[in-house]
């Protein structure tokens, strides 16, 4: 139904206005008495057999919603009714921020992709907690976490700070990001021993917890970098040694591309786009060789979400089969519907894994 009825009207505006329409749509829906559990019917697959545990975590499938999508984390609860094993909130930053000027989400129909340069968008870090104090469901939620567009560079650790501390007690595990294109300033996160310095200040406080003159020990939390698509084995090298360095529990690969290469949209169209952060069916291929070279050059030494064009089911085989232990969506989301999640838990059933 969604692809047939729902997506044709959807697609009719435009992108970031459906977006916020939607959230309305889903909030009312979820309201109704029963329609919760007509969508848990339709679109949730439990079986033990989908469980994956992963530092420390026990999800009870392996298909995620990727950040980027309930930012504010104000939608997290119904969307559990679709047949997520978790959910990422985020990015979230210390204080809110309307992010770049609008117009700044385009659809690329023909190659199912997307640009975006919302620009970390959100309403801070106080919206965030106060959404999930209201968690419902005994559902694994992420915090992805950054900067704001105007801090200072000497100010950067700070804020991924603050938002680590005050995310904490709400999330079960976090996401640096660092490699968004639609932030500025950016050249310092992608700086080697910055990073080393950021995540080493984020462990310090991942099992200490510092208020004014008091400390007090607290349960670690787990801590993954996101990685973009487009580093070469060189940079990728970097980050197998990174994690290594730095004891990491895990990468996600990979956040949205640079690379308007191959691509069914015209030269013109792409223009008039202007900048920003590719994802969808275009990155597929791309993000699925960083996976499999994380995977096979570190001999598996840790785990990996795989994330970027997940559209199929057959393309999250793809993803695990290159050494991907979970799976996210979000472009596949918008151009597949709520039953895209089932498809692949049902295919992963199949493999009797």
């Amino acid at each position: 139904m969604y692809k047939l009825l729902l997506r044709p009207l959807f697609f009719l505006f435009d992108p970031e206005k459906i977006h916020h329409f939607t959230f309305s749509l889903i909030k009312f829906t979820s309201k109704i008495p029963g329609l919760k559990a007509v969508f848990r019917s339709l679109y949730t697959v439990e079986d033990v057999r989908l469980e994956r545990n992963l530092f420390g975590l026990a999800f009870k499938n392996p298909v995620g919603l990727a950040a980027g999508f309930d930012k504010n984390a104000v939608l997290y609860n119904e969307l559990a009714n679709f047949g997520f094993g978790f959910i990422e909130i985020g990015t979230v930053t210390p204080k809110g921020q309307a992010g770049n000027p609008k117009k700044r989400l385009f659809r690329l129909k023909d190659d199912q992709g997307i640009i975006n340069r919302m620009g970390f968008n959100n309403e801070g870090l106080e919206a965030a907690i106060s959404q999930l104090k209201k968690n419902k469901h005994n559902l694994i939620i992420g915090g992805n976490i950054g900067k704001n567009t105007d801090t200072k560079p000497e100010d950067y650790t700070k804020d991924y700070l603050e938002c680590f501390n005050g995310l904490h007690p709400y999330v079960d595990y976090f996401v640096l990001n660092v490699s968004c294109p639609n932030v500025g300033s950016h050249a310092k996160l992608n700086d080697k021993d910055y990073l080393e310095e950021l995540i080493s200040a984020v462990q310090k406080a991942n099992t200490v917890f510092k208020n004014g003159d008091t400390e007090c020990n607290r349960k670690a939390k787990p801590i993954l970098l996101k990685i973009a698509p487009d580093l070469n084995e060189g940079q990728l090298d970097e980050i197998i040694a990174l994690v290594a360095t730095t004891k990491l529990d895990g990468v996600i690969a990979s956040n949205t591309s640079m690379d308007r290469s191959d691509l069914k949209a015209s030269t013109e169209t792409l223009e008039n786009i202007g900048h920003g952060g590719l994802s969808g069916q275009p990155i597929k291929d791309k993000s699925t060789k960083v996976i499999q070279y994380l995977s096979d050059k570190s001999n598996k030494a840790f785990p990996i979400i795989g994330v970027g064009g997940v559209h199929s089911a057959k393309d999250a085989l793809e993803k695990i089969d290159a050494g991907a232990d979970l799976v996210q969506i979000y472009t596949g989301f918008i151009y597949e519907g709520p039953s895209l999640i089932k498809q692949i838990n049902k295919e992963l059933l199949k493999r009797k894994v």
